[in-house]
């Protein structure tokens, strides 16, 4: 008689194995959680815990450590105790990461720095899983479920509930098995080379390009068109964002951008008039009308030539459904050389996105590639553009094909 098949059904975690770790913030808890990583084995997975939408800083409020055959370390990095010896410890080993980019600058900010970074978000991106998520790659690839109603809380929070640590714990756990699970798969499918290009450039990661003009970013910016208005909305979003760096406050709960937009609209040509306005009886922009004011009275005297100009991203490729009108030649191209991207990221089961970054098609296409294209020149354009060897030798042929056909 057969026995039926019992599928095994994924476990819910709601605290790490070994229970749920205190806060290190001592010098003899330092010290403790460095000794336990240098009796553990592999590489150390490493997280962090920010406040985003609370604080204005980037900064790390706890910093999670484990491997194999250690504790799991939280650390406080607002601790006036030095953790400059187990920083120097960790920097030396191998490092895994889930959402590497995320992380690393708040990382690098404390004092790690790593010498080499696996990441399994990036694994699961060049094997084409159809969730990246840490929560849903556990559950696909280890039968693991995670508790995440913590996820978006304020870190700065100081004493951290238990609930909160266990969370944090829980996100390093199981990083080793899945780095481990996703590798193996990663050599099997001859994809290791290309995990190897793109994880190298994770070391020199800092984060982000600071926008230029980021105050037309301002939600509702769209409805501002006059230069005047849109004045205002630049000085308020200035003095917003100075004083929201003073405070160490998220710059809306300094003053919401919706509040902003609706100051700009009505231009109020006095702070009695300011005050009067509805908008402004938020909490925060309550507490200080002078400040606010200041910065609209400084908007409206402005001479016109020192009004926002029209917006001129330096360097920006316009949408390509702008392109039949502006540039047909760029048009034509992109309509032959993004189906063969599609249709060989299709072939490779891997997502458009990770074969070619977007912006590096719609600038090739732009300005870059002409039909009847040799293969040694599309190799050569591609060469000089961020794209990695890998993808440069799946791209050449089908690009080239496209270009020549087209």
């Amino acid at each position: 008689m057969t026995e039926p098949v019992v599928e095994s059904r994924p476990i819910t975690h709601h605290e790490p194995s070994n229970g749920t770790p205190g806060i290190i913030e001592s010098a003899s808890g330092i010290a403790q959680l460095l000794t336990s990583l240098q009796a553990g084995r592999g590489p150390i997975a490493v997280d962090a815990e920010r406040a985003s939408g609370f604080r204005y800083s980037q900064r790390a409020y706890l910093l999670q450590f484990y491997r194999e055959g250690s504790e799991i370390g939280l650390l406080d990095p607002t601790t006036d105790a030095s953790f400059t010896a187990l920083a120097t410890y960790v920097n030396a080993q191998p490092w895994i990461l889930h959402a590497a980019t995320q992380d690393l600058p708040c990382l690098r900010e404390a004092g790690f720095i790593p010498s080499s970074v696996h990441d399994t978000e990036l694994a699961a991106k060049l094997l084409g899983r159809p969730k990246v998520g840490l929560g849903a790659l556990l559950e696909a690839e280890l039968d693991v479920v995670l508790a995440k109603e913590h996820s978006a809380v304020d870190w700065s929070t100081r004493p951290i509930p238990p609930e909160w640590r266990a969370y944090a714990a829980l996100d390093v756990e199981f990083l080793p098995d899945l780095h481990q699970r996703l590798a193996a798969e990663l050599e099997h499918r001859d994809r290791l080379d290309w995990y190897e290009q793109e994880r190298a450039t994770l070391l020199t990661f800092t984060g982000p390009e600071p926008r230029p003009d980021a105050w037309r970013r301002t939600s509702g910016i769209h409805a501002i068109r006059d230069p005047r208005k849109q004045a205002i909305v630049r000085a308020l979003w200035e003095a917003r964002d100075a004083r929201a760096r003073d405070l160490d406050i998220s710059a809306g709960r300094v003053l919401h951008d919706s509040v902003i937009i609706d100051i700009a609209k009505h231009a109020p040509v006095s702070q009695a008039q300011l005050t009067a306005m509805r908008p402004v009886h938020s909490r925060n922009a309550r507490k200080d009308p002078e400040y606010w004011w200041a910065a609209i009275e400084s908007a409206l005297a402005l001479p016109d030539v020192e009004l926002p100009k029209r917006a001129q991203a330096d360097g920006a490729i316009p949408p390509p459904k702008a392109w039949p009108q502006r540039n047909p030649d760029a048009a034509a191209r992109w309509d032959v050389v993004r189906p063969a991207v599609v249709a060989t990221a299709e072939a490779l089961a891997i997502q458009p996105e990770v074969l070619i970054s977007p912006e590096t098609i719609r600038r090739l296409c732009w300005e870059g590639f002409s039909m009847q294209q040799s293969a040694d020149a599309v190799e050569r354009m591609l060469s000089v553009t961020a794209a990695r060897p890998w993808q440069i030798t799946a791209l050449v042929a089908p690009i080239t094909t496209a270009l020549q056909a087209g």
